[in-house]
C-alpha cells in the first residue's frame, strides 16, 4: 500500500473568507500491541570541508535536569521513576512543538467534471512542526506547506488544559504568521520564520547514536489535536520504501496519525531524532508503521533552506548500478555483489579523480557503500565543496580517489502546478495564474504573458474555456506581459462586454471569448 503523508488536508470549494473547517469526527485512536524489533543500523560520518561554515542554527540550552539513575528498590519504584522520567521529558519537549495551519488551494475530486486536475478549491489543512533556532525557524515537512496561500504558527501555551485543546487557535496558545525561507520536495522538508526570539528550540539527536529498539516519543497534532505525545521504539534506522530512491526513514511503531506530519520524533533526552512525515495504513489510520525523516538530513537541509532558500544538492559526476551474478560474470568483476559505476561524466569531479567505468564502490569516507541507497544517502548530507573519498576495487586493486562534490545542475521545466505559491488569484477569469517571466523557462514559446496554472470554476457562475497551460498573450487586442496588464485591461471592460483573449496553447495561438459577469 502507498505511503500516506500525515498533513490530511479537507478540501472545501468554498470562498475564501469561509471560517476553518479544520476537523473530522473524531474516533478512539488504536493502542499499540506490541514493541515492533526489526532491520539495520546505519551511521552517517560527517567529512567536513576547510572552512565551512558553523551551523547556522542556535537551540536553546536543555535545562532538563536528569532524572535519578539510582537502582529502584522494588517494581512500583521503577515503574515510578519511569514516569516521571517521561513527564519530564514531555515538559522539556513540548515548548518546542508547534501546530501549523494552512491556507491552500487543492483540486477539487470530482470525476463528472473531465480535467479535474485543473479545477481547485479552498483547503484548509493542520500538520506539526519544531523550533530548531530560538530565534523562530521551524521546521515542517513540504507537504504540509506546498502551495500555501497562508500560513500560521500556533505556538504552545503554558496551561496543562491546551494538551487536550482541539481548536485551530485555543486561548493559551500564540498564533503567530509565518513565511517560507525555503522549501524541499525532494526531502519534504520546509523551513518557516516567525517574529519571535527567545524560543525553546531543541537540538539533533547525532545519527550514530540512534540504535533500533532504543525508547522515541512522537509530538504534534494527530487529528489536530494539539500538543499530543506518545511513545515507542525504533523498528528500524534505516528503513528503505523505494529500492531505488536515496532516501531512507527511521521507522518507529510509536502512534503517529494525519496531522502529525512535520513534528518531531524525540529520543530519552529530548534530541531530535527524525521528522514524523508519513504512515503506511490500510485503515487510514495508526499501524505501528510511521516513518521519520533522520536528524542527519533534516540538520543538513534546515541549514541550506536558510542560507540558500532551496536544498543545492551534491553530485560527483558518476551513475552506480546494482551489482548482479550475472553482470559480475559478464564484466568479470571480482565480487557479484554491491554497487558498480556504470558511467562517469567526462570532465566531471569523479572523472577528474580518476573514477572509471566498472569500478566496484566498496566505501565513501570509510563508510561501506554496499547498495544504491548507501553513496546516495551519504552523498545527500555532503556538502557542495566537501571531498568524498572513494575507496573503489579496480580489478584486483583497492585504489583511494578523492572526489569533489559539485552541485547537481537543476532541470527546468515549465510549472503548470496550482500549487505554486507566486500563484496569483485572477478572479474575473476564475483562474490561479502566474507570469511566464516568473517561471525562468527556457522552453517557454511566449517571450511573455500569463500561465494559466489552474482553473476555479467557484469563482464564476459561467466557465471560462481556458485550460491549465494556457498564456493568456493579448485581452480584447492589448498586449498582457504581467498580471498588472491582464489585471488593468479586465478593468477597462464593462460588466457583460465581450473579453477576447489571445492564449498559446500548445505551441497554437487561438481565441478565447466570453462574456464578463
Amino acid at each position: 500500500m502507498p505511503p500516506q503523508p500525515l498533513a490530511k488536508p479537507i478540501c472545501l470549494s468554498i470562498p475564501i473568507s469561509q471560517p476553518y473547517d479544520l476537523f473530522r469526527k473524531s474516533r478512539p485512536l488504536p493502542l499499540p500491541s506490541r514493541w515492533a524489533l526489526a532491520a539495520l543500523s546505519v551511521a552517517l560520518v560527517a567529512h567536513p570541508a576547510p572552512a565551512r561554515a558553523q551551523p547556522v542554527f542556535k537551540p536553546a540550552q536543555p535545562t532538563l535536569t536528569q532524572p535519578s539513575l539510582a537502582q529502584p528498590t522494588s517494581p512500583t519504584d521503577a515503574l515510578t521513576q519511569f514516569n516521571d522520567s517521561v513527564q519530564a521529558l514531555v515538559r522539556r519537549v513540548s515548548p518546542s512543538v508547534v501546530q501549523v495551519l494552512v491556507t491552500s488551494y487543492a483540486p477539487i475530486e470530482r470525476s463528472d467534471l473531465g480535467d479535474a486536475d485543473a479545477l481547485v478549491g479552498t483547503q484548509r489543512s493542520i500538520g506539526s512542526g519544531v523550533v530548531i533556532d530560538s530565534d523562530g525557524y521551524v521546521i515542517t515537512n513540504a507537504h504540509v506547506v506546498s502551495g500555501a496561500r497562508q500560513i500560521s504558527v500556533v505556538l504552545a501555551g503554558a496551561g496543562p488544559s491546551e494538551l487536550s485543546e482541539r481548536r485551530p487557535s485555543g486561548v493559551l496558545g500564540r498564533t503567530r504568521p509565518a513565511r517560507v525561507v525555503g522549501m524541499s520536495p525532494e526531502l519534504d522538508l520546509a523551513l518557516l520564520k516567525i517574529e519571535e526570539t527567545r524560543l525553546p528550540a531543541l537540538s539533533f539527536a547525532s545519527p550514530d547514536r540512534v540504535r533500533q529498539g532504543q525508547l522515541v516519543f512522537a509530538f504534534g497534532s494527530p487529528e489536530g489535536f494539539r500538543n499530543s505525545v506518545t511513545m515507542g521504539v525504533v523498528s528500524a534506522t534505516a528503513r528503505q520504501l523505494d529500492p531505488d530512491s536515496a532516501l531512507v526513514y527511521i521507522q518507529t511503531d510509536a502512534p503517529i496519525n494525519h496531522g502529525n506530519s512535520g513534528g518531531p520524533l524525540v529520543d530519552v533526552e529530548g534530541n531530535i531524532v527524525g521528522i514524523n512525515t508519513f504512515i503506511v495504513s490500510a485503515s487510514g489510520g495508526s499501524q505501528g508503521l510511521g516513518f521519520a525523516i533522520p536528524s542527519s538530513v533534516v540538520q543538513m537541509a534546515g541549514e541550506q533552506l536558510r542560507r540558500y532558500g532551496r536544498l543545492v544538492p551534491g553530485e560527483i559526476g558518476i551513475h552506480l548500478q546494482t551489482i548482479t551474478p550475472d553482470l559480475a560474470q559478464g564484466l568479470g568483476l571480482a565480487r557479484d555483489w554491491g554497487v558498480v559505476v556504470s558511467n562517469v561524466l567526462p570532465g566531471g569531479p569523479a572523472a577528474v579523480a580518476g573514477v572509471k567505468i566498472q569500478d566496484v564502490v566498496l566505501a565513501a569516507d570509510g563508510s561501506a557503500i554496499d547498495d544504491l541507497p548507501s553513496l546516495a544517502l551519504h552523498l545527500i548530507t555532503r556538502h557542495v565543496g566537501d571531498r568524498v573519498t572513494l575507496s573503489v576495487l579496480r580489478g584486483d586493486q583497492t585504489l583511494a580517489l578523492n572526489v569533489l562534490v559539485v552541485e547537481r545542475p537543476q532541470s527546468v521545466t515549465r510549472s503548470s502546478s496550482f500549487a505554486d505559491p507566486r500563484a496569483t488569484l485572477v478572479t474575473e477569469l476564475g483562474v490561479l495564474a502566474l507570469e511566464v517571466d516568473d517561471l525562468n523557462d527556457a522552453d517557454q514559446h511566449a517571450p511573455s504573458g500569463v500561465l494559466v496554472v489552474a482553473r476555479v470554476p467557484s469563482l464564476r457562475a459561467t466557465d471560462v474555456a481556458l485550460s491549465a497551460g494556457d498564456v493568456i498573450c493579448a485581452l480584447n487586442g492589448s498586449a498582457v506581459s504581467t498580471l498588472a496588464d491582464l489585471q488593468a485591461a479586465i478593468s477597462r471592460v464593462q460588466p457583460g462586454g465581450a473579453i477576447a483573449l489571445q492564449v498559446l496553447r500548445d505551441g497554437q495561438f487561438q481565441f478565447v471569448a466570453f462574456r464578463l459577469g
